[in-house]
């Protein structure tokens, strides 16, 4: 036997006389790891999860039209594997036709290729119809010529409509035809990180009525710059939930625009995105909003169902307000620039990151009032520094012990000072009032 049933021919050593090898099965994890140069197989039949590490597939090729006969399916059927992985591997795409119908006999509901090659065929076709039974398919720095040339995908429709999730990452991705986008029915899950997407070409890619269940879809590490442009992108994704764009390079600031967000999405990653100001172009119902690693200097939202904001590495000087964030119940504000942290506002939260800043240890009552409330502050002390004053920088905020007077003494030089200025301000409106007064007097006269 051997050709297109290199998959499990190779791992069970079904008379291949090509194949000599080595296998490791770690019985814990049922985990079974072997090299193309194998012949006894029999230690890995209790694995769940076979691994082919390292090779080149190529000898096999010549034999690629074979078929299982009744007591190899009969094998097939029997195995305990429900996890395939191909590492290191080089490929002849002439093999798949086969391999996936030795596949529809067996239990394996994930397939994962991990840095292969798949070398393109000069003819292929697929025969037949199969009800593979993989719902997860995973491809992580695999290198194959593109699909949308060459491919007649409509013989895998049936199990492509069925395929729940699919990962394909770092492996120079640029777009996916929407004819074939079309038939992802049923997934669920869409992880296309560290590829070559940009904001044209995701338009293919996400073209009308594609993947009507998609609930997670990941986008990280692309070539996204525009934020609207995404946003129209995905709009019809009726169902998304979660949604990342982290490390792409979009606009720094994002003001408000007429594209709306699906409704449903509840979680949104914006991390290392470059932003420096981001105003009311936001899903109005994300409960986790992730802003860290940007610019941000300033925040002026209102999302009334967010649990949970990340704004650690900033530029932030002082702590955002609450008041238009009812729900809010997370809050990251570590490595900012932030001197004070206003109990006031914040000792209603359930967990709050704030150190690394640069706290004034003048007063530092407010940080130690939030200290005393059990778990609010995981980071504390070690994570909370002074910056000043002088006497004090580099030691422990709760080390800086002053009295209340010295605070009080503090507010009060405040409202002091903000007096002052409202006495100012109040003294010059009321001569400008006089003079026009004075000037209308003249002029009736």
């Amino acid at each position: 036997q051997g050709g297109a049933a290199f998959v499990f021919s190779l791992l069970l050593g079904l008379e291949l006389p090509k194949a000599k090898a080595n296998c490791n099965f770690t019985e814990s994890q049922r985990h079974c790891v072997c090299s193309l140069e194998a012949n006894n197989f029999i230690q890995c039949l209790p694995a769940t999860t076979y691994e082919l590490r390292g090779g080149n597939l190529e000898q096999f090729a010549g034999s690629s039209g074979i078929k299982p006969n009744p007591q190899i399916i009969e094998i097939l059927e029997a195995l305990l594997v429900r996890k395939l992985i191909f590492t290191d591997l080089i490929v002849p795409e002439v093999l798949v036709p086969g391999s996936l119908q030795f596949l529809s006999y067996t239990q394996v509901s994930e397939l994962e290729f991990v840095n292969c090659t798949f070398l393109r065929a000069t003819h292929w076709s697929l025969q037949g119809w199969w009800d593979l039974k993989v719902s997860s398919l995973r491809f992580h720095k695999v290198t194959a010529a593109p699909l949308d040339d060459r491919l007649n995908m409509s013989r895998l429709r049936r199990w492509l409509e069925t395929l729940q999730n699919l990962t394909v990452t770092e492996s120079q991705v640029t777009s996916v035809p929407c004819e074939i986008s079309k038939m992802f029915t049923s997934l669920h899950l869409l992880d296309v990180s560290g590829n070559s997407f940009q904001d044209q070409t995701m338009k293919s890619t996400f073209c009308e009525g594609v993947f009507p269940q998609l609930q997670i879809l990941k986008l990280h590490h692309n070539n996204l710059t525009s934020f609207e442009t995404v946003c129209k992108t995905l709009g019809h994704l009726k169902m998304l939930t979660h949604l990342d764009l982290s490390q792409n390079n979009f606009q720094p600031r994002v003001f408000s625009s007429s594209c709306r967000w699906p409704h449903s999405l509840q979680i949104f990653n914006l991390s290392s995105t470059g932003l420096e100001q981001i105003g009311s172009s936001l899903p109005p119902n994300i409960e986790i909003l992730d802003l860290s690693a940007n610019n941000i200097f300033t925040l002026d939202f209102s999302l009334p169902a967010l649990k949970e904001l990340y704004l650690s590495k900033n530029r932030l000087q002082t702590v955002p307000s609450l008041d238009r964030l009812p729900s809010l119940q997370v809050l990251s504000l570590d490595q900012n620039q932030i001197s004070q942290l206003p109990s006031n506002h914040l000792l209603r939260l359930q967990s709050l990151k704030a150190g690394h800043n640069l706290y004034n240890c003048s007063c530092s009552r407010d940080i130690q009032d939030l200290a005393a409330k059990p778990s609010l502050l995981p980071d504390w002390p070690q994570d909370y520094t002074c910056h000043s004053p002088l006497n004090y920088q580099g030691s422990l905020v709760k080390n800086a012990h002053f009295s209340s007077l010295q605070c009080k003494a503090l507010v009060t030089r405040g409202s002091i000072f903000n007096l002052l200025i409202c006495l100012h301000l109040n003294l010059f409106l009321t001569w400008g009032r006089g003079r026009c007064t004075g000037t209308v007097s003249l002029l009736e006269n």
